[in-house]
């Protein structure tokens, strides 16, 4: 059976802090961390979708964590093809446009190359210290199933290494009918690692719960069951809170992943005051609970 981390999507949020999960003694950044790092073992960094990373930043990350600690990253939307707000481009490599948004085929072809240099090249110094875990690829909801985008996939593996992308889809084309066995074939083929997710239902992005190994890395996101998933307002999306029962459920099947795969990633992204962070813990508990264990 490999290992299981559980974390959560982020320790910085505002309402988080707000919450009152840290005590009064964490009052500065790198206390923060240092707190969070003593309760969980792995947490995926959000704000890098909306702006790239700089170098210096993943440094004091290494620096302020134990040696066992784990960072995902999640990548800069560019690189998924979302549309990106052009100020949250490098200042020397943004196009000239009247665009408040743009796309990779918006930028000429050497800047784009330079985004994905400089992406990588910021998480040196997490690599260096052995702490960077994978860098998470969550594609939009147009990102459907067909041979441009599973090469796209490939092209992604290959700009990565040695760096380990995982793959979250949102388009459920992926898994209808045969399309499920294809898709997680494919990427056992090309050990690249599948990203499950718990989600809302029913809506454009909606993706069934599968879970599987197709890697020596598993992942699995918990984005909650909120009722206003399309609003706008992110803590309304994500806010959410799971029940234990829910949670229980859970438990056995994020065992049986684990007989599958060296190492399990479980990450909490129901980022509104500290419901992320309660429901990792209970996580924790449940899965220390199990048969077997």
């Amino acid at each position: 059976m490999g290992t299981i981390d559980v974390g959560t999507a982020s320790w910085t949020d505002k309402t988080l802090l707000d919450s009152g999960w840290y005590p009064a003694s964490a009052d500065t950044p790198e206390k923060r961390l240092a707190y969070y790092a003593r309760q969980y073992r792995v947490v995926e960094v959000d704000s890098t979708y909306y702006g790239p990373p700089a170098e210096q930043t993943s440094k004091l990350w290494a620096q302020r964590t134990p040696d066992a600690f784990t960072f995902n990253i999640k990548a800069f939307s560019l690189l998924t093809g979302h549309p990106t707000k052009v100020s949250a481009i490098y200042k020397d490599l943004r196009p000239e446009t009247d665009k408040k948004n743009v796309y990779p085929g918006d930028l000429p072809a050497q800047a784009y190359e330079e985004v994905w240099s400089r992406f990588l090249a910021a998480l040196d110094p997490l690599a260096e210290a052995g702490k960077l875990g994978a860098v998470l690829f969550q594609f939009p909801p147009w990102f459907g199933i067909r041979r441009s985008n599973k090469d796209y996939v490939l092209e992604v593996a290959a700009r990565c290494k040695p760096i380990m992308p995982v793959f979250e889809f949102r388009n459920a084309s992926w898994f209808d009918g045969d399309n499920q066995d294809e898709t997680l074939e494919f990427l056992r083929k090309h050990r690249l690692a599948f990203v499950g997710v718990d989600m809302p239902q029913g809506h454009r992005s909606s993706v069934p719960p599968i879970l599987a190994a197709t890697s020596g890395l598993a992942v699995v996101r918990f984005h909650g069951h909120s009722d206003k998933w399309t609003s706008k307002d992110i803590h309304e999306k994500f806010g959410y809170e799971y029940q234990r029962e829910e949670l229980s459920a859970w438990a056995p099947r994020l065992r049986a992943l684990a007989d599958e795969a060296d190492t399990t990633h479980v990450l909490f992204n129901n980022c509104y005051r500290d419901y992320a962070q309660r429901n990792a813990t209970e996580m924790i508990e449940l899965l220390e609970g199990v048969e077997g264990d």
